[in-house]
C-alpha cells in the first residue's frame, strides 16, 4: 500500500514544531526589525534639522590603532568638524561684508591720483578766431597733476539705518552659529548614548544567549534522563536560536550607530574606536520650570537671534522711509599742477552739497512695502520662537520626569523578572513543570532589560534636552549627564 508523504515523520513534525513555536516565542519588535530604540521622537526631531549638521569634514587619515572615543572627546572633535558649523562660520564671513559694504557709504571715500600728460591743442577747435602773431597750435606741453580727493557723506539717514541693519543681520548670523553649537552637542550627545544604548543591548543580547543556551541544554539532558518531553528541548531550541538572531541583530544596529557617530564626529573613514563612556543613571539636577523658562529667554541663541532680525528689520524700515529724506554731502580735492612738478602750485576745491530728493519712479514705496513685509514677518517668528522656547521646556520637563519614573520601575522590574525565571529553571528541573515557564521567564527578563536600557537612554538624552532647551547645552550637557566614566 502506497502513502502519500509522511506526515508523522521526525523532520516534519520537528519542522511544524519549531515554526509553531516560533509563532509564540518570537517578538512583534523583532519580526519588524524594530526595538524600543527605534522609537526615539528626539532622533525624529533632529532628523528634520539641515542634513549639514549630520555631516563633518574628517580631518587625517585613519590610523592602525583603536581609539578610546569618550562623549567628552567626541564634542569636542564634532564642535571643530561639523560641517553644519563649518558652514555658519562662512555665513558670519557673508554677514561681516554685508555691513562693510553698507558702511561704506557712511565712511569717507579718499582717492590719490598723479598723473603726467602731454598736450597740443588747436585754438580753432574751441571756436577762437586767429589773432596776428598767434598761432593756432599749442604746444605740445607737459601738464603735472598730483591730487587727493575727498567724498564724505554727513547726513544720510538711510545710510545710517542701512548699516544698523546690516550690522544687526551679522549679530543674527553670529548667534545663529552659536545655536548651531547648542544643536551639534545635542546631536553628537544622542548619536553617542544611542551607541551607548545599543552596545548595552549587545551585552544583553550576549547574557540571554548564554541563559537560552544553559536551559537549552539543560533540556536536552533531560530528555535523554526520560524525565521531560521532546517539546521541551524543541521549545528551547527555538528560544536558542531566536537569542542566537537578536545577537546577530543588535550587533549589526551597534556597527551602524558607530557609523553614524563617526560620521558626525569628524571621525577619518575606516577609523575603529570603541566607546570610552558607558550609559549611567543619575539624577537629574533640581531645577523649577520658573528658573528654566528665565534661564532659556535670556540664553537661548535662537531666541536672541530672532529679536535681532527683528531690530534688523525695524532699522531697514527706517532706511526704506528715510530714502525721502535730503542728504548732506562734502566733496573736496587738494592737489599741485603745474608743467612740472618743479615749477607747479597748490590747488583746492571744497563744495558742500544738500540733495533733494523730489521724484524717484516709485522706488521708495516699493523698498518700504518689502521693508514693512519683512518686518511683519520677523515679529511673527518672534513670537513664533517664543512660543517654541516654552513648549520645549516644557516638554523638556515632562519627558525628564517620566524617564526618571521608568528607570525606577524597569530597574524593579528586573529584578523580579530575575528571580521569576530562576523559580522557573528550578521547577523544570524539579520537574513540576515544563520549560514554557521558562521560556516565557526568559523573554519576560528580556523585555524588562531592554525597557531598563531604553529608559536610562531616554533619562540621559532628557537631560541634554533640558540643557539645550534652557541653552546651556554646550555648558552644562557633561554635568547634565552625570560622570560618565
Amino acid at each position: 500500500m502506497k502513502t502519500r508523504g509522511r506526515p508523522n515523520a521526525p523532520g516534519n513534525m520537528q519542522s511544524k514544531l519549531l515554526a509553531a513555536l516560533a509563532m509564540v516565542t518570537l517578538s512583534p519588535a523583532f519580526l519588524s526589525g524594530q526595538t524600543m530604540g527605534d522609537v526615539n521622537p528626539l532622533s525624529q526631531n533632529l532628523s528634520q534639522l539641515p542634513p549639514a549638521f549630520a555631516g563633518s569634514v574628517p580631518a587625517g587619515k585613519a590610523s592602525g590603532t583603536v581609539l578610546e572615543l569618550s562623549l567628552h572627546d567626541a564634542l569636542d572633535l564634532s564642535l571643530k568638524q561639523n560641517l553644519g558649523l563649518i558652514e555658519g562660520t562662512q555665513d558670519i564671513r557673508s554677514a561681516q561684508a554685508a555691513r562693510l559694504r553698507a558702511l561704506s557709504k557712511l565712511l569717507p571715500d579718499i582717492n590719490a591720483r598723479i598723473a603726467e600728460s602731454v598736450q597740443q591743442n588747436n585754438l580753432a577747435a574751441f571756436g577762437l578766431p586767429p589773432f596776428p602773431g598767434v598761432p593756432q597750435i599749442v604746444g605740445p606741453f607737459s601738464l603735472s597733476d598730483a591730487r587727493a580727493s575727498l567724498s564724505q557723506s554727513l547726513v544720510d539717514l538711510s545710510a545710517w539705518n542701512k548699516e544698523r541693519s546690516a550690522s544687526l543681520d551679522q549679530r543674527a548670523a553670529q548667534l545663529s552659529y552659536a545655536d548651531g553649537r547648542e544643536i551639534v552637542v545635542l546631536v553628537i550627545a544622542d548619536l553617542y548614548l544611542q551607541a551607548v544604548a545599543s552596545s548595552a543591548r549587545v551585552d544583553a543580547a550576549q547574557s540571554q544567549l548564554a541563559t537560552a543556551q544553559a536551559t537549552y541544554d539543560q533540556a536536552v539532558n533531560m530528555r535523554k534522563a526520560g524525565v521531560v518531553a521532546g517539546i521541551d528541548v524543541l521549545r528551547s531550541q527555538v528560544e536558542l536560536q531566536f537569542r542566537q538572531q537578536q545577537l546577530l541583530a543588535t550587533r549589526n544596529r551597534f556597527a551602524k550607530d558607530k557609523l553614524d557617530l563617526a560620521r558626525a564626529v569628524g571621525l577619518p573613514s575606516g577609523q575603529e574606536f570603541n566607546l570610552a563612556d558607558k550609559m549611567p543613571y543619575a539624577p537629574a539636577p533640581a531645577v523649577t520650570l520658573e528658573k528654566a523658562l528665565a534661564d532659556a529667554y535670556a540664553n537661548r541663541a535662537d531666541y536672541q537671534r530672532a529679536q535681532a532680525l527683528l531690530r534688523s528689520a525695524e532699522a531697514a524700515r527706517r532706511g526704506a522711509t528715510a530714502e525721502n529724506f535730503p542728504t548732506l554731502g562734502l566733496d573736496g580735492n587738494y592737489g599741485d599742477i603745474g608743467r612740472t612738478f618743479g615749477h607747479s602750485h597748490g590747488t583746492f576745491s571744497t563744495a558742500v552739497a544738500l540733495n533733494i530728493p523730489i521724484f524717484q519712479g516709485g522706488k521708495v514705496r516699493a523698498d518700504t512695502l518689502q521693508a514693512d513685509a519683512l518686518l511683519e514677518r520677523r515679529r511673527a517668528e518672534l513670537e513664533d520662537t517664543r512660543g517654541r522656547v516654552d513648549s520645549e521646556v516644557r516638554k523638556a520637563f515632562l519627558d525628564l520626569q517620566s524617564a526618571a519614573d521608568q528607570v525606577e520601575v524597569t530597574g524593579k522590574e528586573i529584578e523580579l523578572a530575575t528571580e521569576t525565571l530562576t523559580q522557573a529553571r528550578d521547577r523544570f528541573a524539579a520537574g513540576v513543570a515544563n520549560n514554557l515557564e521558562v521560556v516565557q521567564a526568559q523573554e519576560a527578563l528580556a523585555n524588562a532589560n531592554e525597557t531598563y536600557i531604553e529608559s536610562v537612554y531616554a533619562h540621559n538624552i532628557a537631560k541634554a534636552s533640558l540643557a539645550r532647551s534652557v541653552g546651556l547645552a554646550e555648558k552644562s550637557i557633561k554635568a547634565f549627564l552625570a560622570e560618565m566614566h
